[in-house]
């Protein structure tokens, strides 16, 4: 099950150069219908726009695509989607409004613009690597309860829910290479009464920790 890059969420920022105004905004998105509802709807809220460029890219399908719309070749829907291609980002869709300002960029400097909007919007949204996770069941006694919480914390788990009854209940979520250090350490800690189970396994986002 390999893991890959996502836009953590949804992203939007403003940029100027020589008086155009540029809008950029980033989704995650998971099938092209998607790509293409976000560009309908940014196409309807900026209709008096000059361009709405855009790129998307659907990892399951191996749909790619972008458009200049309307600019020079080359100079702004290609360079929007290579700023995701070098990030090792997919299943994402962006598009890159543009107010022309009555100033000509000339071709280079439209790369640069489009460039940066692009860069800029998926800054603001974030990434997150979609990694696969060991699903767990873990029971285990209230006086326990504290304890095991303090050790999920120890190694990044996801507590996904936690039910009382005449015991404690826990659904967390954890890397294969997590789960190989905690549940040694949860039977030392319980004696062994604590109750660890695998459901499953399935592709979770993790925030990526980008470099200060």
């Amino acid at each position: 099950m390999p893991d890959y890059i996502i836009p953590a969420g949804f992203g939007e920022i403003e940029y100027e150069e020589k008086r155009s105004r540029f809008i950029g905004r980033v989704w995650h998105v998971e099938s092209e219908a998607e790509a293409l509802e976000r560009l309908r709807a940014t196409r309807e809220r900026h209709w008096d726009a000059s361009h709405n460029v855009y790129a998307y890219s659907i990892r399951n399908t191996g749909v790619m695509r972008y458009s200049d719309d309307g600019e020079p070749s080359g100079t702004s829907g290609m360079p929007v989607l290579d700023v995701f291609c070098k990030a090792g980002v997919q299943d994402f869709c962006c598009v890159v409004t543009r107010y022309f300002g009555g100033i000509l960029l000339g071709a280079g400097g439209l790369v640069r613009a489009y460039s940066k909007s692009a860069a800029l919007a998926l800054d603001a949204a974030g990434k997150a690597r979609m990694t696969p996770l060991l699903e767990i069941t873990l029971i285990c006694s209230y006086p326990q309860y504290e304890r095991i919480r303090a050790e999920l914390g120890r190694v990044n788990a996801l507590l996904e829910d936690t039910v009382f009854g005449a015991d404690v209940e826990l659904k967390v979520a954890m890397t294969a290479e997590d789960y190989a250090v905690f549940a040694p350490r949860i039977t030392d800690l319980t004696a062994g009464t604590a109750l660890l189970e695998v459901t499953g396994q399935s592709l979770r986002p993790v925030p990526v920790e980008e470099p200060s």
